[in-house]
């Protein structure tokens, strides 16, 4: 053993740490409430902490600003900021910023707000791979002075080639055997930007014939020729993910690093790289398994293809799984974080369907969001025994779930819309709505009865629906008793705001859109035409049309609907979140599940 290998390399990251507390915080106006459920990575902790070998969490959420995160990272989030929260610990956010040619500002604005959106904050502990660029290299030239790593000369295609298959072993570079000197001249000459892109990489000397093939000699700097968002141009090599990822997390003084199951064949490397340069700090790599949920994709390179196409409009277009999407479309953080806690953490990985998001939206929705009346595809209704120049105010309960939300004040007049679905001039059986001769109530207002129809001459659309109305049933209450069989919402015609509503589906047609990708069908062939439909005329109470982007509502009887960025004064844009149906509630409730 050298002198060296008795002295451990230290190279002092200068990080001020301090405890992080998740419970009870309060970030963007709500409260955020940690649910501590067990399951394995937990309980690996709680026998670190019992044994002695770390008296606090150390975790770490470390996305690449490559793309806008989505539903899959908030899983990671939830699970690196809430095991540390539960634990007294603290969670760092480290932009692992190691590929210039694919990073931008932007990514990074978008990530800080959706972690802060979802409710975690990480203190004064931001961290950039690039802020250890310097202590990175020093950590390559020790491994070359340990005869750990050397430099490698052969081309992209040639490394690929000689490293092997699954089933055969690879083949040593011709340049395994360079000398100290000529590495150490090599990979300075690197740095230095004496050489073009691709000329040379810094390889890990490991073992050509590893079953794992991670082992292989990695590479751990490759020459890249392009401006970095932070550094700009004062390096001409990066660090690899693999490389860089270990290390970043050993400064930084990381206890658990948690990753999806892909990187569980990269955990040897993790382990070797440290454990060849006999860090201080050699954090526990633990790997559980990533979200994939159907009827979307979760890969930030298929979702950057959606954008660059054209067929979504942004990164944050509420159709796409994204964060800033789905905050878009309507979904709240406590939605999102009660839906993390509902599909658990698990060894292996599985599909979850889009129906249990749903229920998490609508389950949370259903408490907070009030009602209100809209009409997507009205038809005009005159209650022809009303007085022409009469309003009336009718009061309407905002959320009965929480009378604390109070009550509102709704116009009422002769001439009102209604749904068209809600009329049929013939109607089948089990159809309880109106129709010529039926009596139905009218939310909040009265019952009135059909007694027959104005249509347009040149196409036979019903233009009116002409009813009459009993004036004892005000508030929607006969006083003799008399039931019936469906209730409709409305809004007055001559107080009724128009607006725009974009009501959102599946982006895509099948529950697996890459199912068939190995016989050469792209994904994007399975993307839902119907995914957003637009109607022509839509109208909402008039209390609604200066309404803050981003407010919640439902709309009786339609959905849950969320005021879009795109509402200007006057002319309001509303998001369709989700419908009322509840199908992964159904199939709980069948299966005798809570």
């Amino acid at each position: 053993m050298t002198e060296q290998d008795k002295n451990p390399v230290r190279l002092d990251g200068n990080l001020h740490l301090c405890s992080y507390k998740a419970t009870n915080k309060r970030i963007h106006g709500f409260r955020m409430e940690t649910n501590k459920q067990s399951n394995f990575i937990r309980d690996i902790i709680e026998k670190d902490i019992a044994s002695g070998k770390h008296d606090q969490v150390v975790t770490r959420f470390p996305p690449e600003p490559n793309g806008y995160l989505h539903i899959g990272h908030a899983k990671s989030i939830c699970l690196n900021f809430g095991v540390a929260g539960d634990y007294g610990g603290r969670c760092h956010l480290r932009f692992d910023d190691t590929n210039p040619k694919k990073e931008e500002p932007e990514y990074v604005r978008s990530i800080m707000d959706d972690v802060q959106w979802l409710g975690f904050d990480w203190g004064e502990h931001l961290y950039h791979a690039s802020d250890y660029f310097d202590q990175l290299y020093e950590y390559g030239v020790e491994l070359i002075k340990r005869g750990k790593a050397y430099v490698c000369s052969l081309s992209p295609l040639e490394i690929r080639e000689y490293r092997g298959t699954l089933t055969e072993p690879g083949t040593n570079s011709p340049f395994r055997d360079r000398s100290l000197e000529e590495n150490l001249e090599y990979f300075g000459a690197m740095k230095e930007g004496r050489f073009g892109e691709g000329a040379h990489v810094l390889r890990a000397k490991i073992d050509m014939s590893s079953p794992n093939i991670n082992l292989r000699d990695p590479v751990l700097f490759r020459i890249v020729r392009s401006d970095h968002h932070r550094t700009k141009d004062a390096w001409h090599i990066y660090p690899t993910y693999d490389y860089a990822h270990c290390l970043s997390d050993s400064i930084e003084g990381i206890t658990h690093s948690l990753c999806s199951l892909e990187f569980q064949d990269h955990r040897p490397l993790y382990d070797w790289i440290l454990d060849q340069l006999h860090v201080r700090c050699h954090p526990r790599q633990i790997e559980f398994a990533r979200l994939n949920l159907n009827y979307t994709v979760m890969s930030k390179r298929k979702l950057a293809k959606l954008v660059s196409r054209g067929l979504v409009r942004s990164w944050d277009d509420p159709r796409m799984p994204t964060l800033s999407g789905l905050r878009r479309r309507g979904y709240t953080p406590q939605s999102i974080r009660r839906f993390c806690d509902i599909i658990g953490v698990a060894k292996s990985d599985n599909v979850v369907d889009m129906s249990m998001l749903e229920h998490c939206i609508r389950e949370d929705l259903n408490k907070t969001a009030p009602r209100v009346m809209a009409v997507l595809n009205p038809v005009k209704l005159v209650i022809t025994n009303y007085p022409r120049e009469r309003e009336d105010k009718l009061e309407a309960i905002n959320n009965p779930e929480d009378e604390s939300m109070g009550k509102r004040m709704v116009p009422f007049s002769r001439e009102l819309y209604i749904e068209r679905d809600d009329f049929m001039e013939e109607p089948p059986k089990k159809f309880y709505r109106l129709a010529p001769g039926r009596e139905v109530r009218l939310r909040y207002a009265y019952y009135v009865t059909c007694h027959g129809v104005v249509k347009d001459p040149s196409t036979n659309e019903i233009t009116e629906i002409h009813c009459t109305y009993d004036p004892e049933t005000k508030g929607g209450d006969s006083p003799d008793g008399r039931k019936v069989k469906a209730t409709l919402h409305w809004v007055s015609a001559g107080h009724a705001q128009k607006a725009e509503v974009r009501l959102y589906d599946r982006l895509f047609s099948r529950p697996n859109p890459t199912e068939d990708e190995k016989k050469g069908i792209d994904f994007l062939e399975y993307v839902n035409p119907d995914s957003l439909n637009i109607p022509d005329a839509c109208f909402i109470e008039p209390g609604l049309k200066d309404l803050a982007p981003g407010t919640n509502l439902q709309f009786e009887r339609l959905g849950y609907f969320c005021v879009d960025p795109d509402t200007k004064p006057g002319k309001p844009v509303f998001n369709r979140t989700v419908t009322l149906k509840d199908a992964w509630a159904r199939i709980q409730k069948k299966a005798g599940k809570n």
